[in-house]
This record gives structure tokens, C-alpha cells and sequence, in this order.
């Protein structure tokens, strides 16, 4: 089959190849997912492989409504609130499961992540497969995840029969993630949906990352391109640091934005064309803490973990 065919956006024959047991390119508004049937073992199964990830670590649910979502999670009020407030939108919320999910999907865990995407596309493709659909980012496990088509192409090929093309993803980064287990709440990723506007609504502070991986993207190491990345508090520092390198003969670049929003829409493909262009290493600045800012911070510290 070639590229062109691969790439398409024909919404029916996105959820013809899903219902079959394929596996979708699948675009959002934070990163492209590889979508499958969340029902169907076999089609999950193909995922974990496609993408080189751990059977035990857990996958999202993604839905188009709170009526669907009801069907897969056990909502408390405070998760009731997030939902209504924020989706659909960049948040996941981990909750207790309902009989109704299957241990492929949760690596046997009793708990459950849902999202319903903020994209016009996929929730219409999401009506129309009128299941669950689990969508880890389109990628090789670990690393760099997919904010355009062509990436998913090129890090999957042939092992994805189609992908649904929504153009490129408007933020950039990953769903905030919200555990809400008996009237805890904790973030478990930093995405746009910010901590500031998640404790304004609910009424209270609530912790950051911390504790076991029992969630996407909570592994220390993570996001990673094949370069370096070496984190800078200042971009002068950034700068000197590259200067340094390529008076070695050493391939460098610098990579920061003063806005957070567009440091996130940019980072991912910023350090896929590092990869392209043979850097060697990365030197990416850390933006201030807070807001969106706490997102990308979050990315770059596993990206230079590996």
C-alpha cells in the first residue's frame, strides 16, 4: 500500500479499518495516537508490538462523550467536575474501572484512563467506531512522540494501516493526567490543562508527580530523540554550551521559546529535525515553571533522562 493511500481523510474508512482489527494513525489536539478497538485483545496486542511498549504499562481510553466515558470509569465528584469543565479537552483522568474494561488494557490494573479529545475529526471518528479506543502516541516506545502525519509514517510505516489525517497538533504535547480515587486527586503528567486552573476549580491544592508509574508517560525516562539533550537554565548558558561543542567538531543546536505554548507546539518536532539535521546533542533550555511551562519542563527532563 503506499503513503498516499495510507494517509487519508476519509473519516468512514478510518473506522472501517479500526472495526476490522487495524490499527489508525489517529490525530488529536495534543499528539497523533495509535488508535485500536479497546475490545478487542488482538488489535490491542498489535499496538504494545507495533510501538516496542511493556504489556503492563497502561493505555487511555479515548471516548466522545461522559456518557461513554461513564461505561469505562468510576467517577467521584471531583472527576465529575474536571469532565464537565475541561473535556473535551487535553485531560486524562485515571479512575477506577468498571467491569466493562478488559486487563489488555489496563495491564491488569484496577484502575482506568479516559479521555475525550478536543478535535473535530476524531470525535466524529469516534462516534462512528461508538466503542472505546485506545490511543498511545504513534511512536516507538520511549521516544518522540508524533504532533504530524509523516512522523507517524516514518516511525511505524506499514504497521499502521491508515492514518487519519487532522493536519498538525495544535498543542503539542501530551494530556494532562488527573488521578481521582476516592476523593484523591493527584497530577500524574503535566499537559495544557494546567495545575493553577485543575485546584481553582476544584477548590484546593493537589500534588504533582510522584509515586509508582501507573500511568502514561510516568517512567523517568521518556520522550527521547536519538541526540543528547542537555538541559540549560538560561539560554546564554544554552548558547555557550553549543559553541563549546562545535569548536569539538561536535554537531549542536539550541533549543528554546520565550512563549510556553509555542516552546510545546514546537518541542517535538524541534527535536525529531535535531535528529534529521545529525545533532549530536540538544541543548534545551528549561522555561520557567508554571503553567504549560510545567509541561514542557516535564518532557525535556525525561527526553535527558535516557
Amino acid at each position: 500500500m503506499t503513503q498516499s493511500v495510507r494517509i487519508s481523510t476519509d473519516i468512514d474508512l478510518a473506522a472501517e479499518v479500526l472495526l476490522a482489527g487495524g490499527l489508525v494513525g489517529m490525530p488529536t489536539e495534543t499528539v497523533y495516537g495509535l488508535a485500536a478497538l479497546a475490545v478487542s485483545e488482538e488489535a490491542v496486542k498489535k499496538v504494545f508490538d507495533t510501538k516496542g511498549r511493556p504489556y503492563n504499562h497502561p493505555l487511555i481510553i479515548h471516548v466522545s462523550s461522559i456518557d461513554e466515558a461513564l461505561k469505562w470509569g468510576t467517577f467521584d465528584d471531583n472527576a465529575i467536575k474536571l469532565g464537565i469543565a475541561f473535556w473535551p479537552g487535553p485531560l486524562t483522568l485515571l479512575l477506577p474501572r468498571t467491569p466493562q474494561v478488559p486487563d489488555w488494557v489496563t495491564g491488569g490494573r484496577n484502575t482506568v484512563a479516559i479521555r475525550i479529545p478536543d478535535h473535530e475529526m476524531t470525535l466524529e471518528f469516534l462516534r462512528r467506531v461508538n466503542s472505546g479506543v485506545v490511543a498511545p502516541s504513534a511512536n516507538k516506545f520511549g521516544k518522540v512522540s508524533p504532533t504530524t502525519p509523516q512522523h507517524v509514517i516514518d516511525d511505524l510505516g506499514d504497521s499502521v494501516d491508515l492514518v487519519l489525517d487532522g493536519g498538525s497538533c495544535t498543542i503539542g504535547v501530551e494530556s494532562t493526567i488527573v488521578e481521582c480515587i476516592d476523593a484523591h486527586t493527584q497530577i500524574l503528567r503535566h499537559g495544557a490543562v494546567i495545575q493553577h486552573d485543575i485546584e481553582q476549580l476544584l477548590g484546593h491544592s493537589i500534588a504533582g508527580p510522584h509515586g509508582e508509574s501507573r500511568a502514561p508517560g510516568m517512567l523517568e525516562s521518556h520522550y527521547a530523540p536519538d541526540a543528547q539533550v542537555t538541559l540549560f537554565a538560561s539560554q546564554l548558558d544554552a548558547n555557550s554550551a553549543s559553541i563549546k561543542l562545535k569548536s569539538d567538531g561536535i554537531n549542536s543546536c539550541v533549543l528554546f521559546y520565550e512563549d510556553p505554548s509555542v516552546y510545546a507546539q514546537r518541542l517535538y518536532k524541534d527535536l525529531r529535525q535535531a535528529d534529521i539535521d545529525g545533532m549530536k546533542v540538544v541543548c534545551a533550555v528549561l522555561p520557567a515553571a508554571g503553567g504549560l511551562g510545567d509541561a514542557v519542563r516535564e518532557r525535556l527532563i525525561k527526553a535527558a533522562a535516557r
